[in-house]
């Protein structure tokens, strides 16, 4: 057991890949990232596997899609009968802790009665997430289960194993504030065992009430200058007034990551922790559509992947295709436990390491709330499809429209659609037979896909 390391997740919350230098960011907004990337592994080819916060985090602690798992929409509590991430890793004797934005228990509305001594009402959405909705971390708990709706960037609570609430100091940003308690649960351990711990923020997130980033102060004149990302130039949305805060938002993210890591080193932990940081989403800023996310294009699907520690060294670059529903066996190989049958991906120490076989030359994409759509990526081809008679509220459909067909040899920004291009039939008909084998293999069944003008 002590040769086991410890395990951190540093999970944040919208945050596009190119936010980072590791990944081609000219503004000095991610060193301690960047720092990491060069000691560890860098997955440049890296995508989440639901651009929607909720389900996103429900494929992480599940190990499967979405669809599969029943949370393909914010607003759906991950089921409490189900066997986790932090059930696995706790029976392989690891302490399981979680610390931020949990985002998986927003449909739970606990009536008065139906737990021992309840005698009111619990939305989980504002109040404490009860123990049998956390997903199996019963060590260390200490969150809220919508941060975007108990907090702002200076004020703002999240409640303790025990319900009680605790407040962000008094002028301390939000990060800063959930990293000093990251601090405390690290100085306060014992020692006997090695320790899962799952740390999750809301920062680059917008504030939902108010819809507009908000960046440590100054962050407006400290990052104006940013080079503004290809798939932007030219376009709508509000990237030109958020930016900026949002670029603040990710700059305290990495200065709260070098401060986690400085305090590893202090205990001598360094060599004996695999710290991944990966984010659930990006943000495309209402180009795509009226949102920041919900589609199939890179602006919000494509995500920051970098690991350090055990079995993640040398500043190893990997140019194999990535997904989110990798990390769950990821986090099981970390703590020598391999993972069940039925989580989707595979471990990412196997890229790492070269002992990968036929590892997927694809990722899978699952697209809810806007629209019910699924996606395909190959390094070069990005092909989407929706359901014509269905809204983003329904888990699947058997029917599909085709929707987008990116090139992204010649067109890395996704701005030339060529899905009714007669040219790229044979490209078509390639990419839907990849999509309906991810679906299958997802439990959805193979769906007709129509030809856009048939729908």
């Amino acid at each position: 057991m002590p040769d086991r390391p410890n395990i951190i997740v540093f999970f944040t919350d919208q945050q596009r890949w190119d936010s980072c230098g590791c990944y081609g960011q000219s503004l000095n907004i991610t060193p301690n990232l960047d720092r990491m990337a060069a000691e560890g592994v860098l997955f440049r080819n890296a995508f989440t596997c639901q651009p929607v916060c909720g389900p996103a985090r429900a494929c992480l602690q599940s190990g499967q899609y979405a669809s599969e798992v029943g949370v393909y929409t914010n607003g759906i509590a991950l089921p409490t009968d189900g066997t986790y991430v932090a059930h696995h890793m706790s029976e392989a004797g690891y302490e399981v802790g979680y610390i931020g934005k949990w985002h998986l228990s927003s449909t739970a509305i606990i009536h008065p009665g139906a737990r021992p001594g309840q005698d009111r009402e619990i939305n989980t959405r504002t109040q404490a997430v009860p123990p049998e909705f956390r997903g199996g971390f019963k060590d260390y708990w200490l969150a809220s289960d919508t941060l975007e709706f108990t907090s702002h960037a200076y004020d703002g609570h999240m409640f303790d194993a025990d319900g009680n609430r605790r407040e962000f100091p008094d002028g301390r940003y939000r990060v800063d504030a959930q990293t000093d308690w990251v601090l405390e649960y690290l100085q306060s351990r014992t020692g006997e065992k090695p320790f899962f711990l799952f740390v999750s923020t809301i920062e680059p997130h917008h504030q939902n009430d108010h819809a507009h980033f908000e960046g440590p102060h100054g962050s407006k004149e400290t990052f104006k200058d940013f080079v503004t990302p290809g798939d932007l130039e030219g376009t709508g949305g509000d990237w030109r007034e958020e930016m900026p805060d949002y670029l603040g938002c990710c700059n305290s993210l990495d200065a709260n990551l070098g401060r986690v890591r400085a305090e590893l080193e202090r205990q001598g932990l360094t060599d004996r922790t695999v710290i991944i940081f990966t984010s659930d989403h990006g943000c495309h800023f209402c180009t795509r559509n009226s949102e920041y996310k919900r589609s199939c294009h890179d602006g919000c699907v494509r995500i920051p992947m970098v690991a350090v520690g055990p079995g993640f060294e040398g500043g190893k670059v990997i140019e194999e295709m990535t997904s989110l529903i990798d990390v769950p066996p990821t986090i099981l190989a970390a703590g020598g436990t391999a993972a069940p049958e039925h989580f989707r991906g595979r471990p990412l120490q196997q890229l790492a390491d070269g002992s990968a076989i036929d590892w997927p030359d694809d990722v899978f994409i699952q697209i809810s709330e806007d629209i019910c759509g699924r996606a395909i990526r190959t390094h070069r081809w990005k092909y989407s499809v929706r359901a014509p008679d269905k809204d983003g509220d329904a888990p699947g459909s058997d029917v599909y429209v085709e929707d987008f067909l990116y090139d992204l040899a010649g067109d890395p920004h996704e701005r030339d659609n060529l899905v009714a291009d007669p040219a790229h039939a044979n490209v078509r008909a390639e990419m839907a037979e990849r999509l309906k084998r991810r679906m299958a293999e997802a439990g959805e069944g193979t769906p007709r896909i129509l030809p856009e003008q048939q729908a």
